[in-house]
């Protein structure tokens, strides 16, 4: 094996590359600073990546024979840890000056994520979305890229290392049909998979590892073959303009909201492809005589940071200044600054360990940093358990009516509200926190069992979408001393309604939980009977038409107006521009579109029973963000549990009412 090589490779120092890497970094800083959308600069990230990386793992075997774990991974460590390492420290230190309290909880768990290399799994888990710029963002969000290449790390040495094992065991003599076969295999499937699941759960696909794979298989399969494709300088020089201007306008071409990673991430992935092969051939009017000037190539050694750097800036900018997009100033600022920030870390954190001789000095230098990431983050969590403690301790007293403060029968004194801003994100509603709410890639119908199991009056199912869910700690306080069972049938993203296509998952998950609730012996149905965000009556009519369903089989229906929803994030906002301007905010907005759609409900559905809960969201006619002393939303719609079980006096009568009336 030594004496022959596994392949045949041309490794050298390849300039253009280098400048590709900085003008992805900054296309990727640039679409996110300015236009709050993907630009397909790290899918260009990843196809470099396997490049680069087959052609290291090629070279050792070539001069070696064999590829070991230990000095390949520590290799990796040493050159990604640094750079890593440090900025998280820098944004543990800034986030506790700077940072929203609503999100440190969010943050502390995703620079743990980001430590060990698993951030686009715990975004996964959390149900980010990436694309979605009402969302609240982490300083430390955009880490996932980096997970997923330090996982392929991982996943191309177990694959070498098998190949080298087959072709060592049976004796093959062509390599590179072998490495073709298994690459373009892997390549295949990852490509497959990630347009299924992004049309499924574009979210989940944005994240996950096996949706990126093919990617950096791509670059590997280039790099195995480069050697033999042979194209002419004219085509050399076309391909590389047209790849260069095609990335460019990746990000304004196409809709990456809905379309990303599928087959169009192949746009990206072709144009990266087509200047990795026109830089093979020298041209006096190609794109290599740009991207290896000495000032990208320069600049390419601090592409890494800038793409580190940038996002951390832009969310401390969001957080601190102006939610909106920055200025074109302001965005070159912060672009300038993130070039003398990676330079800077370059110089006197990753070179100074990247230069030590010895492993064991280098990871002492790494490990320093590491403890104090540890150090910050268990300061942090401790301060948040000891809120979580007080927060517990201030529900027991009488200072927090919540919703009911509105009929003005309490008084309301002046105290901090709950839950405290580093808590209300995840206040959820207790269905969300035991898992029993359907998740979006699943049609089966989860059911949350609560209240008395056994010898019961009477059944409570609270069913529907978030928006529904969000009533369960209210029906779950107004019952808790009755005796009734309380079921938790809800999907999210899916309103209970007849209005998706057939075949569509939603439209099967409402079938499923149609069949269960009429065979189920369910006494009253508790739903949100309208939609905040629409005035199309049609959406709102196929929410009244799955009700009449039910209502027509004798199961009584309590129908909720939907509650008033907003275009921006009411928690963030009162952390950023004050209680004050967030409710001048929120009344300049039409917060409830479904006006008219409500009053046809009482129109044409007498059998059902009403509830509108709008005057629980103002208090002197204006929409609120806390109501005593409660806040009221965890985002733009969705309200906090602990607002929800202050409805519990107004929801245990109606409750009371309807079953007695059966």
């Amino acid at each position: 094996m030594q004496s022959q090589q596994l392949i045949q490779l041309e490794r050298k120092f390849r300039p253009e590359i280098e400048g590709l890497r900085v003008v992805a970094a900054l296309l990727v800083a640039m679409y996110h600073i300015w236009f709050n959308r993907v630009s397909g600069g790290v899918d260009v990230f990843f196809v470099v990546s396997g490049f680069l990386i087959t052609t290291s793992i090629i070279s050792t075997i070539n001069r070696t024979g064999h590829i070991k774990f230990l000095p390949y991974i520590s290799k990796l460590l040493k050159r990604l840890l640094p750079s890593v390492f440090f900025i998280l420290a820098v944004v543990l230190i800034l986030s506790y000056f700077f940072l929203p309290e609503s999100i440190l909880n969010k943050t502390l768990k995703e620079i743990v994520a980001s430590m060990f290399y698993y951030e686009n799994w715990q975004l996964a888990i959390s149900n980010t979305d990436y694309l979605d710029s009402q969302q609240m963002k982490t300083p430390v969000e955009h880490f996932w890229a980096m997970s997923i290449q330090g996982q392929f790390y991982v996943i191309w040495f177990i694959l070498f290392a098998a190949i080298v094992f087959l072709i060592k065991k049976y004796s093959v003599k062509n390599t590179r049909l072998l490495m073709n076969l298994i690459l373009g295999t892997l390549a295949v499937l990852s490509f497959g998979y990630s347009i299924y699941l992004t049309s499924v759960n574009q979210p989940l696909a944005y994240f996950h590892t096996f949706t990126r794979v093919w990617e950096f298989s791509l670059g590997a399969l280039l790099c195995i073959n480069l050697s033999y494709i042979k194209i002419s300088r004219f085509v050399a020089t076309i391909i590389g303009w047209v790849g260069l201007i095609a990335l460019v306008l990746t990000g304004a071409l196409f809709n990456v909201s809905e379309m990303f990673p599928g087959y169009v991430a192949l746009w990206p992935i072709t144009c990266a492809i087509f200047i990795l092969l026109s830089g093979t051939r020298n041209t006096k009017f190609g794109v290599k005589r740009i991207l290896a000037s000495p000032i990208l190539v320069k600049l390419g050694g601090l592409s890494f940071g800038i793409y580190l750097w940038h996002w951390v800036l832009l969310s401390f900018y969001h957080y601190q200044i102006d939610t909106g997009n920055p200025s074109i100033l302001v965005g070159i600022l912060i672009i300038v600054v993130s070039f003398i920030l990676s330079h800077l870390m370059t110089k006197f954190i990753e070179k100074p360990i990247r230069d030590q001789k010895l492993m064991r000095d280098a990871f002492k230098r790494i490990s320093i940093i590491g403890i104090v990431n540890v150090m910050l983050i268990t300061f942090f969590a401790l301060s948040i358990v000891l809120q979580e403690n007080e927060t517990a301790k201030s529900k027991e007293n009488g200072s927090y009516p919540g919703a009911v403060a509105v009929l003005g029968k309490v008084k309301v004194p002046s105290v901090d509200p709950i839950p405290s801003y580093a808590n209300v994100f995840k206040d959820l509603p207790q269905s969300h926190i035991d898992g029993t709410n359907q998740t979006l890639d699943k049609t089966e119908v989860k059911v949350g069992k609560y209240g008395v199991q056994e010898n019961y009056d009477a059944t409570v199912a609270v069913i529907g979408s978030s928006h529904s869910e969000q009533w369960l700690g209210a029906v779950l306080k107004a019952t808790e001393n009755k005796n009734y069972r309380v079921l938790n049938i809800t999907r999210s993203g899916t309103r209970f309604s007849s209005g998706y296509k057939e075949g569509d998952k939603k439209q099967i998950w409402v079938e499923n939980a149609t069949k269960y609730i009429k065979e189920s012996d369910i006494d009253l149905v508790i739903t949100h009977a309208t939609a905040a965000d629409t005035r199309n009556q049609k959406i709102q009519d196929a929410l009244a038409d799955q009700l009449q369903l039910l209502a027509d089989d004798g199961i009584k229906v309590l129908a909720l107006r939907d509650n008033p929803r907003y275009t921006f994030n009411v928690l963030e906002s009162i952390e950023q521009n004050g209680k004050e301007a967030t409710i001048e905010k929120m009344n300049k907005e039409e917060n409830q579109l479904d006006e008219q759609a409500w009053k046809l409900l009482a129109e044409q559905h007498k059998d059902f029973n009403l509830l509108d809960l709008t005057k629980y969201f103002k208090n002197e006619d204006k929409f609120q963000p806390i109501i005593g002393n409660v806040v009221i939303y965890r985002d733009y719609d969705h309200i906090t549990n602990t607002y929800a079980e202050s409805f519990a006096p107004i929801f245990e009568p109606q409750i009371d009412k309807i079953i007695k009336s059966k």
